[in-house]
């Protein structure tokens, strides 16, 4: 992985590049991490070798996985960083094409990149916190807490 902060200030952006084997969740959390980012949007291109999707069930509280094995265009990865009491909170979609043309969808729950994966990172000028919500279990953006 590569990161390369490309604007200073208080919306700080980097260029993340992922290499064949990366793992982009943990990657982004480091980066998060090491960068203090909370409060960012990302989006991102590239190709993942395979992937773990998930559709959240409601009743269940938990995701529904969905396996794309097999190497895979990233055709549309968006999502956004915030504070959680784990540390960075992820919360990615991607949108993955499939060799025949197919598309499947859904949040980013596993990736291993191949060969790349291009990420730029926006971090906004305020934090956000994200909360435990009760009724979903999900962790959620909290916009009226206040951050650091």
């Amino acid at each position: 992985m590569q990161v390369k902060r490309i604007k200073d200030g208080p919306e700080r952006i980097y260029a993340v590049v992922f290499q064949t084997g990366d793992d982009p969740i943990e990657g982004l959390k480091a980066v998060a991490r090491d960068e203090g980012l909370a409060g960012s949007s990302l989006t991102a291109i590239g190709a993942f070798r395979r992937a773990v999707l998930g559709f959240f069930d409601f009743d269940r509280k938990d995701y529904d996985r969905i396996p794309v094995e097999g190497q895979c265009e990233v055709v549309s990865l968006i999502g956004n960083i915030a504070e959680s009491p784990d540390g960075p909170g992820l919360h990615l979609h991607a949108v993955l094409g499939k060799r025949d043309g197919q598309a499947v969808a859904g949040h980013l729950l596993e990736a291993e990149v191949h060969p790349t994966l291009e990420v730029m990172l926006l971090e906004s000028p305020k934090h956000l916190v994200r909360r435990k919500d009760a009724a979903t279990g999900l962790a959620l953006l909290a916009p009226s807490t206040p951050g650091p």
